[in-house]
C-alpha cells in the first residue's frame, strides 16, 4: 500500500471552518484498528 492511494481532492467548501450552532447535531467517526470496526457517533 502506497500513501498515494490516499490522495484525493477537497474542495475548501466541504471542510467545516465554524462548529454547528446545534452543538449536539455534530459528529464524530470512530475508527476501531483493532477490531476493524468504523461507527459513526453523535459527538
Amino acid at each position: 500500500m502506497k500513501t498515494s492511494d490516499f490522495n484525493f481532492e477537497l474542495p475548501e467548501e466541504l471542510i467545516a471552518q465554524h462548529p454547528l450552532a446545534d452543538r449536539s447535531a455534530s459528529r464524530l467517526m470512530v475508527l476501531n484498528r483493532q477490531k476493524r470496526t468504523i461507527k459513526h457517533e453523535v459527538f
